[in-house]
């Protein structure tokens, strides 16, 4: 959807399970499409903890107790709760500084040959 929306742009996506990019199949498509960047977080990265945390929320605030008898009502319920969750602002505290993160995220891309 991403893809389709911003057929020209650059797209970089955070994943937390660096294994996914070395399948085969996945590599071949990476290959085919090189406007699209993966990014690994290093092991218990806190900032990803957070994101992890807010599907959560919204998978028991909307997804679990809904009913959905179509793609496009599960969409609306989650474009719902997104817009009810930034109205008004809910940030997280962040545990660590953009620094920490990186300071461990670096020396791990660069043994799994990711730099």
């Amino acid at each position: 959807m991403v893809a389709k929306r911003h057929p020209k742009l650059e797209i970089h996506m955070v994943l937390d399970n660096y294994r996914t990019h070395k399948h085969p199949v996945v590599r071949e498509w990476l290959e085919a499409n090189p406007r699209f960047h993966l990014h690994f977080t290093p092991t218990s990265a806190s900032w990803m903890n957070q994101v992890e945390t807010w599907f959560s929320i919204l998978q028991r605030k909307t997804i679990r107790r809904g009913v959905f008898r179509s793609v496009g009502s599960l969409q609306s319920a989650v474009h719902r709760f997104i817009d009810a969750w930034n109205d008004p602002k809910k940030p997280f505290a962040w545990v660590r500084t953009s620094d920490e993160i990186l300071a461990k995220a670096i020396p791990k891309a660069i043994s799994a040959g990711l730099h």
